[in-house]
């Protein structure tokens, strides 16, 4: 476990300690951060202190007494309530402001994995509970060398995979051939599968109007067809199979045929400008040394949409942090769904993924930026125009 680190964390964030609390395996993060597994589900709360110095405390029922066993520090414990309070209150001594896994009004989601009647137990104690979202940041969602690298590979083969399945429902409309949103979809996986690569969900192949539900996704009893004249969107995610392994997530839309509509044209090149503007946010600061937070990056992106009078059709954040899971811990883009300041600083990875959403179709773009101690960079190959597929 990385206590050093998280003590000099928590010392220049003026916390005096980080207190983990898991029942039943609610909180990912309470053994994904100090590093350890559970011998088995927890059937009852556990409590791990981590001080701004010294000793970490443990806390653990008598019936599951060595639940803890694999983290350093001292061990207590408990049967009663009255005993747990009792024991709480004697290891957070001292103790005035405390980081847990809280989000004051769930501003992040991710973070907010701590139940209500828990943080009022600590309070009742005495203790200021904080936010852990930004420790959750610097010690969950920023990326080592070897994770960069992984995304990297990854990239190379969703990238690739991305531009078959286009080239697939091109061959079979040329053809006369039926295909189907579900068709491209198993296609996409079949290549993820031979390639080594693991998705969690998706991906999103969608046509026209399915293309403007920004989480549609085909089934095989409940799909379009793709036909010459429609708008086509391929959202796909994907990671290496190893431990450790982060994910490459992109946006890419097509017409099926020559000659796009020009109000599909000028959205898409709205589109694409919001997405340029809110990257180019990012590596100005980069390049300037300026602090940003997740919420402005936001800004930039739906403010050139404001000024074309499409921002009432871009209904979800810019964009979100990217990691072991596609949608990870870190600075969300955000100024929509919620209000992230929290800072975009080296390690982290995240997507930038406007999108304007009609009644008759929807079309999103999305790269992945990478902030590195030298500046930002989209890790993959960017969408400058609308892809015309020959059919």
């Amino acid at each position: 476990m990385r206590l050093d680190a998280i003590q000099q964390a928590l010392r220049e964030q003026g916390l005096d300690g980080w207190l983990f609390f898991d029942h039943h395996g609610r909180d990912p993060l309470a053994y994904r951060i100090p590093g350890f597994t559970p011998p088995r589900t927890p059937t009852r709360r556990w409590y791990y202190f981590i001080p701004q110095q010294g000793e970490p405390v443990k806390l653990a029922h008598r019936i599951e007494p060595s639940m803890l066993d694999a983290l350093p520090g001292a061990r207590r414990l408990y049967a009663g309530w009255e005993e747990q309070e009792r024991l709480l209150g004697e290891i957070l001594a001292g103790a005035r402001r405390v980081a847990m896994q809280y989000s004051p009004k769930c501003a992040v989601p991710y973070v907010a994995m701590v139940d209500a009647g828990t943080v009022e137990l600590v309070r009742s104690l005495g203790v200021e509970v904080v936010s852990s979202a930004p420790l959750v940041q610097q010690f969950e969602a920023l990326w080592t060398p070897e994770q960069y690298a992984s995304h990297k590979r990854a990239q190379a083969k969703v990238d690739a995979i991305r531009a078959a399945a286009f080239r697939l429902a091109e061959e079979r409309l040329a053809a006369g051939a039926r295909v189907s949103e579900f068709d491209i979809k198993q296609f996409i996986l079949n290549a993820f599968e031979t390639e080594g690569l693991f998705a969690d969900h998706g991906p999103i192949v969608a046509v026209n109007a399915h293309a403007s539900d920004p989480h549609y996704e085909p089934q095989a009893g409940s799909c379009a067809e793709v036909r010459r004249g429609d708008l086509l969107l391929i959202d796909l995610w994907a990671k290496e199979r190893a431990p450790g392994a982060v994910y490459y997530d992109i946006t890419w839309t097509a017409f099926c045929g020559a000659a796009p509509p020009e109000r599909m044209l000028d959205v898409f090149a709205a589109v694409a400008g919001a997405r340029d503007a809110a990257v180019r946010r990012v590596q100005q600061a980069a390049a300037t040394g300026e602090p940003l937070c997740g919420y402005q990056v936001d800004d930039a992106a739906r403010g050139y949409l404001r000024e074309r009078g499409l921002d009432a059709y871009f209904i979800h954040r810019t964009g979100h942090s990217i990691g072991e899971d596609v949608h990870g811990t870190g600075a969300n883009m955000d100024n929509f769904e919620t209000h992230d300041d929290r800072p975009v600083v080296p390690g982290l990875c995240f997507s930038v993924e406007p999108g304007v959403y009609l009644p008759e179709f929807g079309i999103r773009s999305e790269v992945n930026v990478y902030r590195s101690e030298r500046g930002a960079e989209v890790t993959g190959e960017v969408q400058r125009e609308l892809l015309r597929l020959a059919v």
